[in-house]
């Protein structure tokens, strides 16, 4: 990697480091409302599909050298970018830790006695 790429990505890193730091601050404010931290996590998960998708599949190396120096990067940095999803099973359990009032057994036993 020469130095004048070198400076284009530093420069590139300072920039997201900004960008995060902003994205950070937003979801603080969010803070207890899921929904809208639901909306930041969406749009954080869509970005980085339409990236992944587009612009980073159309600048996958084209020669063997070009990927091993990817491919080292990768390993070397932590890894493949990943951005998992909760499971709804997950978020029940969370749930049922919090306030373990009824399980979902007695909620669709009580919606079929309401219904």
């Amino acid at each position: 990697m020469d130095s004048h790429t070198q400076l284009d990505l530093s420069a590139s890193l300072t920039q997201l480091e900004s960008l995060a730091d902003e994205v950070w601050t937003l979801a603080k404010t969010a803070e207890g409302n899921s929904l809208e931290l639901l909306a930041i996590l969406r749009i954080l998960e869509q970005l980085h599909q339409d990236i992944r998708d587009s612009l980073f599949q159309q600048s996958l190396p084209d020669n063997r050298q070009q990927l091993y120096h990817l491919l080292r990067e990768i390993e070397s940095q932590g890894g493949w970018p990943y951005i998992p999803r909760s499971s709804l099973k997950s978020v029940m359990e969370h749930l049922q830790k919090e306030s373990p009032v009824m399980d979902l057994e007695e909620v669709s036993g009580q919606e079929e006695i309401q219904g």
